[in-house]
């Protein structure tokens, strides 16, 4: 963890799970513990588990100008996010082109916070704030522990009164073991869950609470990288390593439209005047790949960037797979050719620990794809 400059006030809990602690967006961060990830998986598809996504950058934006701000640098409509809610949204380049995913939540009239990954967030949000009666500000102190998983709640209403009556993409001020919190229902695993926005100072002991009194109903500690077995399932992309960042074209620079990644959606309707709006409208229709699904033979997950091939040539890339003996799949998720995007195409992945494995074309999310668990009411 040589380049981090932030870190977790759960850096020693993380060590004592087996956690080098390997950078991520400048901080420390619990990728591996010691073991198997998949007992942390079934827990958060079955029970509970709970994460520290602190690494993820929080971004308050405050004045005025605020909502202005904002509505120039993300796909959103500020105007339609009234106070204690949230929305996913994305930030564009010049050219259109994809450079960060966040979350937005609005706090107050003139007051927001924008949570995001290592991309260019905060960068964005300091240029379009030039000359505005705006006030941006990175918060490090704040932490974040993700508490993921059909029991969440069940665990949370023991604390904290009408945390059953929050709403998808909602969040409320609160308190939880006498300590300030801000509660957020999102998360990053396709299941109902929660975030704990709290201080520095307040994290560890939330952390050791959560997971002494928890224990019973099966709530565990999960490491980073058990968010990509969910996230494959879910189609949650990781930027960049879904990206062209990550697997360039050989003839052009990165980037990639939200047509050709599939977040189109997060463009707010009719919605004009965002960084790079009037390449994105007109890119629509010239995608050159899709973010597509993958169903795999077998019980093996091929690597990270192994080849797609049809009819003995590449042509695509698997960015994210896993094999799920809860679902009894093997899922992943892959860049493709666009006539690819469709259910029912054969094509095989050539993987360096199984060989040449058959896979089908298959539209995601692959679980829950009515989306009700995460959205689930009561």
């Amino acid at each position: 963890m040589t380049n981090s400059w932030r870190f977790s006030t759960l850096a020693d809990r993380h060590r004592a799970l087996g956690s080098d602690l390997e950078d991520w967006s400048g901080m420390g961060t619990a990728w591996s513990y010691a073991g198997d990830p998949m007992p942390e998986y079934m827990a958060i598809r079955t029970k509970a588990g709970l994460m520290d996504v602190s690494g993820l950058k929080k971004v308050h934006v405050t004045g005025s100008a605020a909502s202005h701000i904002i509505d120039r640098a993300t796909t959103r409509n500020m105007e339609k996010l009234m106070p204690g809610r949230s929305v996913y949204a994305a930030m564009l380049n010049d050219a259109g082109k994809f450079i960060e995913d966040c979350v937005i939540y609005r706090t107050g009239p003139n007051a927001f916070m924008v949570v995001h990954g290592s991309g260019q967030g905060h960068e964005q949000l300091t240029m379009a704030a030039a000359g505005r009666d705006v006030s941006i500000r990175f918060d490090d102190n704040l932490h974040d522990l993700s508490l993921q998983g059909p029991l969440a709640v069940d665990y949370l209403e023991k604390h904290v009164p009408g945390i059953r009556q929050l709403p998808y993409f909602a969040h409320m001020q609160t308190s939880l073991f006498r300590k300030p919190v801000m509660i957020s229902r999102t998360g990053y695993t396709g299941e109902r869950g929660y975030e704990i926005f709290c201080r520095g100072q307040d994290a560890t002991m939330i952390w050791d609470r959560i997971l002494d009194e928890g224990q019973e109903m099966g709530i565990i500690p999960c490491r980073f990288t058990t968010l990509d077995l969910l996230r494959t399932e879910s189609y949650l992309l990781f930027f960049p390593y879904d990206n062209s960042e990550m697997y360039p074209f050989e003839d052009e620079g990165p980037g990639d439209t939200l047509w050709e990644l599939g977040l189109d959606f997060t463009v707010s309707p009719g919605k004009k005047g965002f960084r790079g709006a009037e390449e994105h409208y007109r890119l629509k229709g010239k995608e050159r790949f899709r973010i597509w699904g993958l169903k795999l033979e077998g019980d093996v997950a091929p690597e990270n960037g192994a080849p797609v091939m049809r009819d003995g040539k590449q042509v695509g890339v698997v960015t994210q797979a896993m094999h799920s003996p809860l679902n009894d799949w093997t899922v992943a998720i892959a860049r493709l050719p666009v006539d690819c995007a469709n259910d029912g195409t054969k094509l095989t992945v050539q993987s360096e620990a199984a060989g040449e494995i058959a896979a089908t074309t298959h539209s995601m999310p692959f679980h829950d794809p009515e989306k009700k668990r995460r959205t689930a009411q009561g």
